[in-house]
């Protein structure tokens, strides 16, 4: 396996440096630190810039706990962030980008998006966002099932990837009863309602059930929680009430001002919660 981390040295990208170190050393993975120079600059200031990116990346490799005595390289690369980090993944065949949380710039990431994102929304790379203290391997996980490929390729990455199965893994389902608002403002009674939402639970149950079993996902032992909501809400109150170490989810592959307008349940959750991500794109 290989591992590219990226690190803009600053406290969230080093939480990223450390993390991947961890998992290269657990997986016996191949790692590369990158980090990205502004191009955009007199090309003397670039050169010098490079030259401290890599002094800087040579002393992180010899000093970081997590990374003394395992074999690791630099690379500086110049351009955009978002967009080196992504050429440095190709050039070194990633299975895996580890990033640290950006700080939110508000109304221009809502247009264009923070570079985690970007690097997420347009590359083919599993992308682990890193916003917790890094203190020892990962030992739960919690993944969203939508009954779509996307989540079936999303956990199957994530167990590739060497985090938590099994019993370790939890997986959550949302289904929402859509007739329950209009029976509500019609005046049926809380039974009926009632009634209708257990039946809609039922069917929920059911298909998810055969999900899972179509695609060799029910024998790993792991537990299973469906509840009524809208995803993300029922996403953001498994991670509070479980709390997982890592949360395991898939992108869906929408494009242009739409996604940057309306955004998805991937965008809001990896803005909302304060927990790693590791972020999966659709195979292409």
């Amino acid at each position: 396996m290989r591992i590219l981390a990226a690190t803009d040295f600053s406290t969230r990208s080093q939480r990223a440096v450390r993390r991947a170190g961890l998992m290269a050393r657990d997986s016996d993975a191949e790692l590369t630190l990158v980090h990205v120079v502004d191009d955009d600059q007199p090309t003397d200031l670039v050169a010098l810039e490079t030259r401290e990116a890599n002094r800087i990346l040579g002393e992180q490799i010899g000093a970081v706990g997590e990374l003394r005595g395992l074999p690791s390289r630099a690379l500086v690369v110049a351009g955009d962030p978002f967009d080196g980090i992504l050429r440095a993944a190709a050039s070194t065949a990633a299975d895996l980008v580890v990033m640290g949380a950006h700080r939110k710039q508000l109304l221009l990431d809502i247009l264009v998006g923070t570079t985690i994102e970007r690097v997420i929304r347009t590359g083919p790379f599993p992308v682990l966002m890193v916003n917790g203290e890094v203190e020892q391997p990962y030992r739960t996980a919690l993944a969203p099932v939508d009954l779509s490929g996307t989540s079936v390729n999303a956990i199957r990455t994530g167990m590739a990837l060497g985090l938590p199965g099994g019993a370790r893994l939890a997986l959550v389902h949302a289904f929402l009863p859509l007739a329950k608002g209009q029976m509500f403002y019609a005046g049926l009674s809380p039974d009926t309602i009632d009634g209708y939402v257990a039946d809609e639970r039922l069917r929920a149950t059911k298909e998810l059930t055969a999900f899972l079993d179509a695609n060799g996902l029910d024998d790993h032992g792991q537990s299973v929680r469906i509840e009524e909501g809208a995803p993300f809400e029922v996403i953001s109150a498994a991670v509070e009430q479980s709390k997982p170490d890592v949360l395991i989810i898939g992108t869906h592959g929408r494009t242009g001002i739409v996604k940057a307008l309306l955004g998805s349940v991937t965008e809001e959750v990896l803005r909302s919660l304060d927990v790693d991500i590791l972020a999966v794109p659709p195979i292409r």
